[in-house]
Protein backbone atom coordinates (compact mmCIF):
# COMPACT_ATOMS: atom_id res chain seq x y z
CA UNK A 1 0.00 0.00 0.00
CA UNK A 2 1.83 2.92 -1.18
CA UNK A 3 1.16 6.87 1.04
CA UNK A 4 1.63 9.80 -1.11
CA UNK A 5 3.58 12.25 1.00
CA UNK A 6 2.40 16.14 2.12
CA UNK A 7 4.92 18.53 0.53
CA UNK A 8 5.54 21.04 3.20
CA UNK A 9 7.53 24.13 1.47
CA UNK A 10 11.24 24.34 1.42
CA UNK A 11 14.18 25.50 -1.01
CA UNK A 12 15.42 23.90 -4.50
CA UNK A 13 16.82 20.79 -2.78
CA UNK A 14 20.29 21.98 -3.89
CA UNK A 15 22.26 20.80 -0.34
CA UNK A 16 24.71 22.38 1.69
CA UNK A 17 27.83 20.73 2.30
CA UNK A 18 26.63 20.23 6.31
CA UNK A 19 22.95 18.74 4.49
CA UNK A 20 25.17 16.65 2.04
CA UNK A 21 27.21 14.79 5.85
CA UNK A 22 23.87 14.30 6.90
CA UNK A 23 22.73 12.71 3.87
CA UNK A 24 26.10 10.81 4.16
CA UNK A 25 25.04 9.50 8.05
CA UNK A 26 21.47 8.79 6.69
CA UNK A 27 22.76 7.05 4.25
CA UNK A 28 24.97 4.64 6.27
CA UNK A 29 22.61 4.21 9.06
CA UNK A 30 20.09 3.04 6.32
CA UNK A 31 22.32 0.26 4.90
CA UNK A 32 23.46 -0.77 8.74
CA UNK A 33 19.51 -1.29 9.59
CA UNK A 34 18.83 -2.86 6.12
CA UNK A 35 21.45 -3.42 3.54
CA UNK A 36 19.93 -5.44 1.30
CA UNK A 37 16.99 -2.30 0.67
CA UNK A 38 19.39 0.10 0.58
CA UNK A 39 21.95 -1.35 -1.59
CA UNK A 40 24.90 1.16 -0.70
CA UNK A 41 26.75 3.24 2.07
CA UNK A 42 26.42 6.66 0.73
CA UNK A 43 24.33 8.22 -2.30
CA UNK A 44 25.39 8.59 -5.79
CA UNK A 45 28.21 11.17 -6.44
CA UNK A 46 26.86 14.29 -8.77
CA UNK A 47 29.30 12.65 -11.52
CA UNK A 48 27.03 9.32 -11.74
CA UNK A 49 23.62 11.43 -11.30
CA UNK A 50 24.46 13.52 -14.51
CA UNK A 51 25.31 10.37 -16.57
CA UNK A 52 21.72 9.47 -15.86
CA UNK A 53 20.50 12.15 -16.16
CA UNK A 54 21.82 12.41 -19.32
CA UNK A 55 19.56 9.57 -20.94
CA UNK A 56 16.89 10.69 -20.06
CA UNK A 57 15.28 13.08 -23.13
CA UNK A 58 14.49 16.74 -22.13
CA UNK A 59 11.72 17.01 -25.04
CA UNK A 60 9.35 14.26 -24.05
CA UNK A 61 6.58 14.70 -22.64
CA UNK A 62 5.29 12.71 -19.59
CA UNK A 63 6.01 11.64 -16.43
CA UNK A 64 9.12 10.54 -15.11
CA UNK A 65 9.46 8.15 -12.69
CA UNK A 66 12.73 8.42 -10.06
CA UNK A 67 12.94 4.40 -8.25
CA UNK A 68 15.13 4.48 -5.10
CA UNK A 69 15.72 8.23 -4.88
CA UNK A 70 17.01 8.23 -0.89
CA UNK A 71 18.33 11.93 -0.52
CA UNK A 72 17.80 12.79 -3.81
CA UNK A 73 21.37 13.63 -5.69
CA UNK A 74 19.92 12.10 -9.01
CA UNK A 75 16.48 14.18 -8.47
CA UNK A 76 18.99 17.13 -8.53
CA UNK A 77 20.64 16.28 -11.55
CA UNK A 78 17.36 16.13 -13.37
CA UNK A 79 16.24 19.25 -11.76
CA UNK A 80 19.62 20.73 -12.79
CA UNK A 81 19.08 19.02 -16.89
CA UNK A 82 15.51 20.77 -16.72
CA UNK A 83 13.20 18.41 -16.04
CA UNK A 84 10.30 21.03 -14.31
CA UNK A 85 9.63 19.39 -10.80
CA UNK A 86 5.75 18.68 -11.35
CA UNK A 87 6.75 15.83 -13.89
CA UNK A 88 9.19 13.76 -11.02
CA UNK A 89 7.53 11.01 -9.52
CA UNK A 90 9.86 9.61 -6.67
CA UNK A 91 9.49 5.87 -5.44
CA UNK A 92 10.76 5.57 -2.35
CA UNK A 93 10.78 2.83 0.36
CA UNK A 94 11.90 4.21 3.26
CA UNK A 95 9.53 6.51 5.61
CA UNK A 96 12.63 8.41 6.55
CA UNK A 97 13.53 9.07 3.24
CA UNK A 98 10.55 10.14 2.07
CA UNK A 99 9.71 12.70 4.87
CA UNK A 100 13.43 14.43 3.62
CA UNK A 101 12.36 13.86 -0.06
CA UNK A 102 8.96 15.91 0.68
CA UNK A 103 11.04 18.99 2.33
CA UNK A 104 13.74 19.11 -0.26
CA UNK A 105 11.39 18.96 -2.96
CA UNK A 106 8.29 20.01 -2.38
CA UNK A 107 6.63 20.49 -5.82
CA UNK A 108 7.81 16.69 -7.01
CA UNK A 109 5.18 13.73 -6.27
CA UNK A 110 6.84 11.99 -3.27
CA UNK A 111 5.34 8.09 -2.92
CA UNK A 112 5.99 5.68 0.12
CA UNK A 113 5.76 2.36 -1.65
CA UNK A 114 7.48 -1.17 -2.98
CA UNK A 115 9.14 -0.37 -6.40
CA UNK A 116 9.12 -3.75 -6.45
CA UNK A 117 5.52 -4.32 -7.28
CA UNK A 118 5.60 -0.72 -9.43
CA UNK A 119 2.14 -1.13 -10.93
CA UNK A 120 0.57 -1.28 -7.88
CA UNK A 121 2.62 1.55 -6.10
CA UNK A 122 1.28 3.96 -8.73
CA UNK A 123 -2.01 2.96 -9.28
CA UNK A 124 -3.39 5.39 -8.11
CA UNK A 125 -0.46 7.81 -8.94
CA UNK A 126 0.30 7.73 -12.61
CA UNK A 127 -2.69 9.40 -14.95
CA UNK A 128 -0.48 8.64 -17.99
CA UNK A 129 2.48 6.95 -19.48
CA UNK A 130 5.71 7.56 -18.20
CA UNK A 131 8.57 8.97 -20.58
CA UNK A 132 11.02 7.59 -18.71
CA UNK A 133 12.41 5.34 -15.39
CA UNK A 134 15.43 6.27 -13.94
CA UNK A 135 16.54 3.78 -11.05
CA UNK A 136 19.07 3.71 -7.96
CA UNK A 137 17.90 0.95 -6.82
CA UNK A 138 20.26 -1.81 -5.62
CA UNK A 139 18.74 -4.49 -8.19
CA UNK A 140 22.04 -7.08 -7.74
CA UNK A 141 20.88 -7.89 -4.37
CA UNK A 142 17.31 -9.62 -6.02
CA UNK A 143 17.10 -12.53 -7.70
CA UNK A 144 17.25 -12.69 -11.16
CA UNK A 145 13.50 -13.13 -12.28
CA UNK A 146 12.69 -10.21 -9.82
CA UNK A 147 14.89 -7.78 -11.71
CA UNK A 148 13.17 -8.85 -15.21
CA UNK A 149 9.63 -8.21 -13.80
CA UNK A 150 10.86 -5.02 -12.62
CA UNK A 151 11.84 -4.06 -16.37
CA UNK A 152 8.82 -5.82 -17.48
CA UNK A 153 6.13 -3.44 -14.91
CA UNK A 154 8.13 -0.21 -16.09
CA UNK A 155 8.10 -0.86 -20.04
CA UNK A 156 4.33 -1.43 -19.28
CA UNK A 157 3.99 2.02 -17.56
CA UNK A 158 5.93 3.96 -19.63
CA UNK A 159 5.57 4.66 -23.72
CA UNK A 160 6.81 2.58 -26.22
CA UNK A 161 9.96 4.70 -26.77
CA UNK A 162 10.30 5.12 -22.79
CA UNK A 163 13.56 4.35 -20.98
CA UNK A 164 14.78 2.38 -18.34
CA UNK A 165 18.06 4.05 -16.98
CA UNK A 166 19.78 2.08 -14.05
CA UNK A 167 23.05 2.16 -12.12
CA UNK A 168 25.33 -0.42 -10.88
CA UNK A 169 28.98 -1.15 -9.70
CA UNK A 170 29.05 -3.98 -11.37
CA UNK A 171 30.93 -5.01 -14.74
CA UNK A 172 27.63 -6.43 -16.47
CA UNK A 173 24.42 -5.56 -16.89
CA UNK A 174 21.91 -5.58 -13.49
CA UNK A 175 19.43 -7.06 -15.84
CA UNK A 176 20.11 -10.60 -16.76
CA UNK A 177 20.33 -10.62 -20.54
CA UNK A 178 20.46 -14.27 -20.76
CA UNK A 179 17.06 -15.15 -19.07
CA UNK A 180 14.75 -13.02 -21.75
CA UNK A 181 14.90 -14.98 -24.11
CA UNK A 182 13.84 -18.40 -22.59
CA UNK A 183 10.91 -16.10 -20.52
CA UNK A 184 9.54 -14.45 -23.59
CA UNK A 185 10.49 -11.49 -22.67
CA UNK A 186 13.16 -9.01 -24.70
CA UNK A 187 14.52 -5.80 -24.90
CA UNK A 188 17.34 -3.72 -25.91
CA UNK A 189 20.44 -2.90 -23.46
CA UNK A 190 23.28 -0.55 -24.10
CA UNK A 191 25.63 1.06 -21.50
CA UNK A 192 27.54 4.01 -20.44
CA UNK A 193 30.89 5.03 -20.34
CA UNK A 194 32.43 4.40 -16.73
CA UNK A 195 31.84 7.01 -14.55
CA UNK A 196 35.33 6.54 -13.26
CA UNK A 197 35.30 9.74 -10.79
CA UNK A 198 32.28 8.21 -8.77
CA UNK A 199 33.51 6.52 -5.65
CA UNK A 200 33.56 3.17 -6.92
CA UNK A 201 33.19 3.24 -10.19
CA UNK A 202 30.14 3.08 -11.73
CA UNK A 203 28.42 2.55 -14.86
CA UNK A 204 24.63 3.65 -16.44
CA UNK A 205 22.59 1.25 -18.36
CA UNK A 206 19.90 2.10 -20.37
CA UNK A 207 17.01 -0.33 -21.32
CA UNK A 208 14.57 -0.29 -24.07
CA UNK A 209 11.82 -2.01 -26.22
CA UNK A 210 13.18 -3.80 -29.04
CA UNK A 211 13.60 -1.90 -31.72
CA UNK A 212 13.02 1.73 -29.94
CA UNK A 213 16.04 4.31 -31.24
CA UNK A 214 18.56 4.90 -28.64
CA UNK A 215 18.12 9.18 -28.11
CA UNK A 216 20.83 10.44 -26.14
CA UNK A 217 20.90 14.55 -25.54
CA UNK A 218 24.37 15.62 -24.73
CA UNK A 219 27.79 15.67 -25.90
CA UNK A 220 27.42 12.59 -28.15
CA UNK A 221 30.82 12.80 -30.17
CA UNK A 222 32.57 12.47 -26.51
CA UNK A 223 30.43 8.76 -25.74
CA UNK A 224 31.77 8.15 -29.26
CA UNK A 225 35.06 8.38 -28.66
CA UNK A 226 35.22 7.21 -25.22
CA UNK A 227 33.69 4.20 -26.70
CA UNK A 228 35.86 3.61 -29.92
CA UNK A 229 38.62 4.40 -27.08
CA UNK A 230 37.45 1.74 -24.75
CA UNK A 231 36.96 -0.59 -27.76
CA UNK A 232 40.53 -0.31 -28.77
CA UNK A 233 41.70 -0.67 -25.49
CA UNK A 234 39.85 -4.05 -25.51
CA UNK A 235 41.27 -5.46 -28.60
CA UNK A 236 44.93 -4.39 -27.08
CA UNK A 237 44.33 -6.16 -24.14
CA UNK A 238 42.71 -9.31 -25.48
CA UNK A 239 46.10 -9.74 -28.42
CA UNK A 240 48.32 -9.31 -25.72
CA UNK A 241 46.80 -11.78 -23.86
CA UNK A 242 46.36 -13.94 -26.51
CA UNK A 243 50.27 -13.15 -27.28
CA UNK A 244 51.43 -14.39 -23.24
CA UNK A 245 48.86 -17.45 -23.29
CA UNK A 246 50.91 -18.52 -26.51
CA UNK A 247 53.89 -18.09 -24.73
CA UNK A 248 53.12 -19.58 -21.80
CA UNK A 249 51.60 -22.60 -23.83
CA UNK A 250 54.73 -23.03 -25.30
CA UNK A 251 57.07 -22.14 -22.75
CA UNK A 252 55.16 -25.28 -20.53
CA UNK A 253 55.50 -27.67 -23.56
CA UNK A 254 59.76 -26.98 -23.65
CA UNK A 255 59.65 -27.31 -20.42
CA UNK A 256 58.06 -30.50 -20.06
CA UNK A 257 59.78 -31.92 -23.45
CA UNK A 258 63.38 -31.09 -21.33
CA UNK A 259 62.06 -32.47 -18.34
CA UNK A 260 61.13 -35.90 -20.04
CA UNK A 261 64.61 -35.89 -21.91
CA UNK A 262 66.44 -35.59 -18.23
CA UNK A 263 64.03 -38.24 -17.07
CA UNK A 264 64.87 -40.65 -19.73
CA UNK A 265 68.87 -39.95 -19.32
CA UNK A 266 68.54 -40.33 -15.79
CA UNK A 267 67.20 -43.72 -15.93
CA UNK A 268 69.48 -45.12 -18.86
CA UNK A 269 72.62 -43.17 -16.96
CA UNK A 270 74.33 -45.86 -14.56
CA UNK A 271 75.99 -43.89 -12.30
CA UNK A 272 72.12 -42.48 -11.35
CA UNK A 273 70.45 -46.24 -10.88
CA UNK A 274 71.27 -46.34 -7.34
CA UNK A 275 69.66 -43.00 -6.50
CA UNK A 276 66.67 -43.97 -9.02
CA UNK A 277 66.35 -46.70 -6.71
CA UNK A 278 66.48 -45.31 -3.30
CA UNK A 279 63.82 -43.03 -4.46
CA UNK A 280 61.63 -45.69 -5.80
CA UNK A 281 62.36 -47.46 -2.37
CA UNK A 282 61.28 -44.45 -0.15
CA UNK A 283 58.49 -43.83 -2.78
CA UNK A 284 56.96 -46.94 -2.10
CA UNK A 285 57.52 -47.61 1.87
CA UNK A 286 54.59 -46.85 4.15
CA UNK A 287 53.91 -44.37 6.95
CA UNK A 288 53.58 -45.65 9.76
CA UNK A 289 50.30 -45.77 12.16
Amino acid sequence: MHQQMKRPASRDGKASFEERFADEARFFKAWVENPKATGAVSPSGRFLARMMARYVDLHSHGPIIELGPGTGPVTVALLQKGIAPERLILVEFDPDFCQLLARRFPRCRIVQGDAYNLQKTLADVLQEPASAVVSSLPLLTRPDQERIELLRQCFELMQPQGRFVQFTYGMVSPIPRRLHPEKGFAFDAEASPPVLLNLPPARVWIYRQPGSPMVVRGPQPLIMKLKQRTGKVRKDILETADRFEDRIRRSTLQARQTIEVQRLRMTNEPAFRPALNLLRKFGEKKPRG
